[in-house]
């Protein structure tokens, strides 16, 4: 490792580098070709710069409620040199007032279970407000679902961050639905993923 890699602010996250094919295969038949795409909850900024290229026409914008993560975002979009990739933003979806106020797409992976519920409240709440008329507010990750058998990986990976923090926890796919629904959101697919997860796309109807 030369000196300047090891000063780089670029962080890499395996799960990241893992799911990003399999999110990538879905994600054309879901997010507009053209628009504001927003990300939310980008992480290292891995997702960001694969996902991006492939839409050329729409403009990708990363964004992250840790600050400290953004110098790796940027980092990632200067060594990939992606031009539809926006300077990240920091973004708490908690916060009453989003740093973008529209948006023709949201995405968001793998958030869910590692924050309070109060945090899936705010996500959709925030999406609710930003996202354009027919706009999807797509979503990656593990879920529990009433009509499927739960794996067992699931329920470990359960009691795992329960374990870390009693706040954490796998969602309930239905009770997250019936949450968007009271924010004027429709469920428009869930798609099967490998390992266990879902891609679930949310919907904001159209006027």
């Amino acid at each position: 490792m030369t000196p300047e890699q090891d000063l780089s602010p670029k962080e890499f996250a395996p799960s990241a580098d893992r799911n990003k094919e399999e999110i990538l295969a879905v994600l054309p038949g879901i997010l507009p070709a053209e628009g504001a795409i927003l990300e939310i909850a980008s992480g290292t900024g891995q997702h960001a710069v694969h996902f991006a290229p492939h839409f050329p026409r729409a403009t990708w914008q990363p964004t992250d409620r840790r600050a400290e993560i953004l110098p790796s975002i940027r980092a990632w979009i200067a060594e990939a040199g992606v031009a539809n990739v926006l300077d990240p933003l920091e973004l708490d979806v908690t916060w009453l007032e989003w740093p973008v106020e529209s948006a023709d797409a949201i995405v968001t992976s793998n958030m869910l279970h590692i924050a309070p519920w109060a945090t899936c409240e705010a996500w959709i709440a925030g999406a609710a407000r930003v996202l354009a008329p027919g706009a999807p507010l797509y979503y990656y990750g593990a879920m529990f679902r009433q009509d499927r058998e739960t794996a067992p990986s699931n329920l470990a990976f359960d009691r795992s961050l329960r374990e870390r923090d009693p706040a954490w926890g796998v969602r309930q796919l239905e009770e997250v639905v019936a949450l968007a629904e009271r924010r004027g959101l429709v469920l428009d697919a869930v798609l099967d993923m490998p390992n266990n997860n879902y891609s679930v796309v949310l919907r904001k109807p159209l006027a």
